[in-house]
């Protein structure tokens, strides 16, 4: 496999992975990834993505009342 930016080989590894909301910074680290040798780009995969993004639709729904009292 092959980084689309520069070409480097992919590995696989762990990256933090940054996600901002509207009411909310989660940082998630050592999520699996594979990671470029080269630049250190970190693709995930889609069952890592699919994951996080059913973690975001609880966190959204536990955060909505708390953004409405503030």
């Amino acid at each position: 496999m092959k980084c689309i930016h520069c070409q480097g080989n992919m590995k696989k590894g762990t990256a933090p992975l940054h996600i901002d909301r509207k009411n909310c910074h989660l940082t998630l680290d050592n999520v699996p990834a594979w990671i470029c040798s080269q630049c250190g780009e970190a693709y995930f995969e889609e069952n890592e993505v699919s994951a996080v993004q059913d973690l975001i639709v609880v966190i959204d729904q536990k955060a909505q009342p708390l953004a409405a009292t503030a």
